[in-house]
C-alpha cells in the first residue's frame, strides 16, 4: 500500500490545482482519489445544504466510474438528494476540527454507528460503514468537507490513508482558495457584460497581436452582416480599404503604447456600409496590462461599436416602477426615445393625439422632465435597460 500511495501522490496533486479550472470542479481528482484509497466513495462538500438550499456537493463512488472525463455522480442520484435533505443534520462528520484527518472509528464506536438511525436509514442502504474525513477553512470563510467512504466488509482506513490526506490537504486548500477566487472573478465579469450587452453595446476584444479574442452577441450580429466590417482569419478588417489602414494603425498605435507601458487615448473611427445602413461607430480603447500579464494573448484593446439602427432596450416594467409610470405611459416614453414622433406613436398605439399629449404632460410631472428632448434622454440614461 505504501509504494501505491507513493505513486499516486504527485498525480493526485496536480488534478487537485486542475480541478479549480474544470468545468465541473475536481471531476478528475475525486475518481483518482477513490482509486488511490480503493475507496467504495469519495464526496466533497463544498457549500453544505441547508434550509432552502442543497448545497454543492461532488460525488464519486465505485461503478459510477466511466472512460469518460466526467465520472462524478449525478447530484440528483437518490445518495446526494437523501444526505442534504435528510440526514446531513444526524452526520457525525460535521464540524471536525480544521485541518484534522479523521476516521468513523474515533468518532464513534462501531457498534454505536450500527445502532444509530443514521447508519441504518442512510449509510447501510448505500453500502457504507468506514468513513474518513477531514475540513478545510478557505480564508474568506468557505468551508470544503472531504469524505472517504469504505463498506462494511472492508478494512478500515489505516494510517497510510490519514497520511495522504494530511499530505494532500494544503494543496486542496490552495486549489479551493483558487477556484474560489475564480468564481467571484467570473461572476463579477458576467454581471459587467451583461449590462454592456443589455445596452446593446458591441463589443470586440483584440490581444497584442490584434487578433480576435472575444465578442459579446452585439458585435457578432454586426460581424456576421459583413456590410463594411468582419473578422478575417482573427484580424478586424474594415472593408474601405482607406478605412481599414486608419483602423489598422489605430491598433498598433494603442498596441504599441500597451507593450511600453505608456498611456494611450482612446481612439474614435466612422465605417460606412456598402448596404447603405447608417455609418456604424468604432472606439478603440486600451485594456491597462497587468504587471504581470502572461504574454501576447492577454486582452490588449477593445472595440466598441455603436449602430443607429440597434434598438433602445429600455423595460417597460422597468421604467414604469422607476418612475412610478402607468404601462400606457411607460410605453410611450420608450417608443419616443427611440426615435418616434408623438402623432407616429398615436398613429401605432390607435389612440387619439389628445390622449398622447395627456400622457407625456402625465410622465413630465412624474420623471421631472419639462421637455420631450429632456425625457428621451432621461430614459435612455435610466437603469431601465438592465431589467
Amino acid at each position: 500500500m505504501t509504494e501505491k500511495i507513493d505513486l499516486d501522490y504527485d498525480s493526485l496533486v496536480g488534478l487537485i490545482y486542475e480541478g479549480s479550472l474544470e468545468d465541473r470542479p475536481w471531476q478528475s481528482f475525486l475518481p483518482r482519489l477513490r482509486e488511490a484509497m480503493d475507496a467504495h466513495a469519495v464526496s466533497l462538500v463544498l457549500r453544505p445544504p441547508a434550509a432552502g438550499d442543497k448545497g454543492v456537493i461532488l460525488n464519486c463512488r465505485r461503478g459510477a466510474d466511466s472512460a469518460s472525463v466526467d465520472s462524478l455522480a449525478d447530484p440528483n442520484d437518490w445518495e446526494a438528494i437523501s444526505y442534504r435533505e435528510q440526514f446531513f443534520a444526524l452526520d457525525p462528520f460535521v464540524n471536525l476540527p480544521p485541518g484534522k484527518v479523521v476516521t468513523q472509528q474515533e468518532l464513534v464506536p462501531d457498534q454505536e454507528l450500527l445502532n444509530s438511525a443514521y447508519y441504518r436509514d442512510y449509510l447501510e442502504p448505500i453500502g457504507v460503514f468506514h468513513i474518513l474525513g477531514v475540513d478545510t477553512v478557505e480564508p474568506n470563510g468557505l468551508i470544503a468537507r472531504l469524505r472517504i467512504a469504505r463498506q462494511r466488509y472492508e478494512e478500515a482506513f489505516t494510517e497510510q490513508h490519514k497520511q495522504l490526506c494530511e499530505k494532500l490537504l494544503p494543496h486542496l486548500r490552495r486549489a479551493i482558495q483558487i477556484h474560489a477566487r475564480l468564481n467571484r472573478t467570473e461572476s463579477e465579469r458576467d454581471v459587467y457584460a451583461g449590462a454592456v450587452e443589455q445596452l446593446s453595446v458591441a463589443t470586440i476584444i483584440l490581444d497584442a497581436e490584434g487578433r480576435v479574442l472575444h465578442t459579446n452577441s452585439v458585435a457578432a450580429g454586426i460581424l456576421a452582416m459583413k456590410d463594411g466590417i468582419a473578422v478575417l482569419e482573427q484580424e478586424l478588417q474594415l472593408g474601405n480599404r482607406a478605412a481599414n489602414e486608419r483602423l489598422q494603425q489605430l491598433l498598433s498605435t494603442a498596441i504599441g503604447a500597451q507593450r511600453a507601458g505608456e498611456t494611450s487615448m482612446a481612439r474614435a473611427l466612422r465605417v460606412r456600409r456598402p448596404s447603405g445602413l447608417p455609418d456604424l461607430g468604432l472606439v478603440l480603447r486600451p485594456i491597462p496590462a497587468a504587471e504581470w500579464a502572461e504574454g501576447q494573448s492577454s486582452p490588449c484593446v477593445v472595440v466598441f461599436i455603436s449602430d443607429p439602427r440597434g434598438q433602445e432596450n429600455a423595460s417597460q416594467q422597468m421604467l414604469a416602477e422607476l418612475f412610478e409610470l402607468t404601462p400606457a405611459e411607460a410605453n410611450l416614453a420608450i417608443k419616443l426615445a427611440r426615435g418616434l414622433s408623438l402623432a407616429a406613436v398615436s398613429a401605432e398605439q390607435n389612440i387619439s393625439q389628445h390622449t398622447a399629449r395627456a400622457q407625456l404632460k402625465s410622465i413630465f410631472a412624474k420623471t421631472g422632465a419639462t421637455r420631450q428632448a429632456e425625457l428621451v434622454r432621461l430614459v435612455l440614461k435610466s437603469v431601465a435597460s438592465l431589467g
